[in-house]
């Protein structure tokens, strides 16, 4: 009776849900990013010295590191559309509070509940997973991370012109009804999917440290993807700092303009997921790990501010974004297929391991760039996808 009732559920996967999932995800998490090139309007109409003007992006990655570790595992025991309707209004909740926030503190706690509830794209791309057969899981998880990575890589030029147009009040107005909007669509499209697990939540995260312990696969694949995605974070940190600097003389909207072509670079996770579906994960690693290696190569070998340099930086942002986003699928398809029971948890993991990565790249992003320029920046960038494939090269399998 399960396998005739899961083969139901494989077949009522249609392309138009994994659209809808793909959507879901990428404007699930173009939340934790909306903030990032708005910081300076937000800090002076909160009160919030220059100093102090970071907590505005870094709270909202502490929650969604919470979010991680704590509430994206429950998709392993609680029903996963309902958990993550409930996670999407609780969001919605907080980027309104934030959208009429006056005072610090307000503020900074709803960007804190902002993250905390964003990780309900994370519950999503292991449901995808679940609903997909063996043989297409890894096109399907594909196709639903290039949405999450398209929000990604749109979510600051998309605030930024939002802002310039209205206000960055009317940004979080957007996204709060934006996603009450979504979670309605969801609580009515979404199969419903209970998992087979039957422990009580502190049960469930006991296990948390023993899945850490000993699952190779995960530490492989979050080592790798940590390294990548500190590059990728440290890039996006520093490449705004460049383009506005006496160097290139690029607006506001010119530099939006450049974080839009960078994503294209996203069309590389659905073909990563085809190429892990046919058993090609390793190759296709080593691959993603060298294209970011190039990435950052480029703009190494030429600078200043002639067109050439800048087409070098256009190319380098692509090839960047298109390592990261087939490396990130690749881990997925991996991690994925070691238990349905445990899916939740391994992603939580994942995601959590790497999202630290990103953050240490971002901050010594910004750190090298004060001390010693552009430069100094890309060294340190290109030294993470390195380390990634030395330990590759080790991998036997």
């Amino acid at each position: 009776m399960s396998l005739s009732t899961n083969q139901k559920v494989e077949k009522s996967v249609s392309s138009w849900i994994t659209l809808l999932l793909a959507i879901s995800c990428g404007v699930i998490a173009a939340n934790l990013y909306y903030a990032q090139p708005l910081v300076g309007p937000i800090s002076s109409a909160i009160g919030l010295s220059t100093e102090t003007a970071g907590l505005v992006v870094t709270l909202t990655q502490i929650g969604y590191g919470i979010g991680l570790l704590f509430i994206v595992p429950l998709g392993d025991i609680l029903e996963n559309r309902r958990l993550v309707v409930a996670s999407l209004l609780f969001t919605a909740v907080a980027l309104t509070i934030a959208a009429v926030a006056k005072n610090t503190a307000l503020f900074l706690i709803a960007s804190l509940f902002i993250g905390v509830g964003s990780v309900a794209a994370q519950v999503l791309v292991p449901y995808a997973a679940h609903l997909s057969p063996d043989a297409s899981r890894g096109r399907a998880v594909g196709n639903v991370m290039s949405g999450l990575l398209l929000g990604i890589m749109l979510a600051r030029p998309v605030s930024s012109l939002v802002a310039d147009l209205l206000s960055w009040h009317a940004v979080f107005f957007l996204s709060a009804a934006t996603i009450f909007v979504l979670a309605l669509l969801l609580a009515k499209a979404l199969p419903a999917r209970k998992p087979l697990v039957n422990v009580q939540y502190p049960t469930l995260m006991g296990t948390m440290w023993n899945l850490l312990r000993t699952t190779p696969i995960l530490h492989r694949r979050a080592i790798y993807h940590a390294c990548v995605f500190g590059t990728f974070s440290l890039f996006w940190t520093t490449v705004p700092l460049l383009l506005s600097s006496p160097t290139f003389h690029f607006s506001q909207k010119e530099i939006a303009l450049f974080a839009l072509v960078g994503v294209s670079g996203a069309v590389a996770a659905p073909v990563a997921g085809r190429f892990a579906d046919k058993g090609w994960i390793r190759p296709a690693t080593g691959l993603a790990l060298a294209i970011v290696i190039i990435s950052i190569l480029l703009p190494l070998m030429i600078q200043g501010g002639s067109t050439y340099a800048v087409a070098t930086l256009v190319i380098a942002a692509i090839l960047l974004d298109m390592g990261v986003s087939a490396n990130l699928v690749l881990g997925q398809r991996a991690i994925f297929s070691l238990g349905a029971e445990y899916r939740s948890r391994l992603n939580g993991l994942y995601m959590a391991i790497f999202f630290l990565g990103g953050a240490i790249g971002s901050s010594l992003g910004g750190w090298a760039y004060a001390l010693g320029g552009w430069n100094a920046a890309l060294w340190i960038g290109i030294a993470f996808p390195i380390i990634a494939m030395i330990y590759y090269s080790t991998e036997k399998n």
